[in-house]
């Protein structure tokens, strides 16, 4: 037996594991897009054989639009690159898990898989929460895999909420301490 010709499902598991977190950084980046204008950092990717069909981030905020999530806009626009809204056979990377409105749309476009970052311990619904993606009541399954870049999500989000809570903060002292000085 030669020991070139076959690759343990270690070795594939790891290069599965550095493909992730590469598709994972993609759509971190795509994340730090929405935070620069202001939105909830969420990012999402959506990759078929290799190749990056469409990319999205959050704009529900400037947008005024709740169905506006990142994984909604990547697979609209994917659907427009193949001209179909069946994405077989594609995997999402998302950095936020999805919620039960992303979830459903991710089952009615087929995508095979879904890659996400950081779980959402109130809204996550693939497998947080619940799980949209792999219920059976449903005639597709969503494959899952959790935790890629967890913290390095997770910490994305956390700089960007933080950071909204202390510009609040000096927002009301601002408006206090020009309140008082007309007092």
């Amino acid at each position: 037996m030669s020991g070139g010709e076959q690759t343990c499902p270690k070795q594939a598991d790891l290069e599965q594991a550095q493909v992730d977190e590469h598709w994972m950084r993609v759509a971190m980046a795509m994340a730090e897009k929405a935070e620069a204008e202001g939105e909830v950092p969420v990012g999402a990717v959506l990759v078929k054989d290799g190749q990056q069909i469409a990319a999205g981030y959050n704009l529900s905020i400037s947008q005024h639009d709740p169905c506006a999530h990142a994984e909604i806009l990547c697979l609209r626009a994917a659907g427009q690159t193949v001209e179909n809204y069946r994405l077989l056979d594609a995997t999402l990377y998302v950095t936020l898990e999805p919620c039960a409105m992303c979830a459903g749309a991710m089952v009615h476009s087929r995508i095979a898989r879904v890659v996400f970052g950081a779980r959402d311990e109130k809204t996550g619904a693939a497998g947080t929460v619940l799980n949209l993606l792999q219920h059976p009541v449903f005639n597709h399954q969503v494959e899952v895999t959790s935790g890629v870049l967890a913290q390095d999500c997770a910490d994305q989000l956390s700089r960007f909420f933080k950071r909204r809570r202390e510009e609040k903060k000096a927002l009301k002292q601002a408006q206090k301490a020009q309140q008082e000085r007309i007092s």
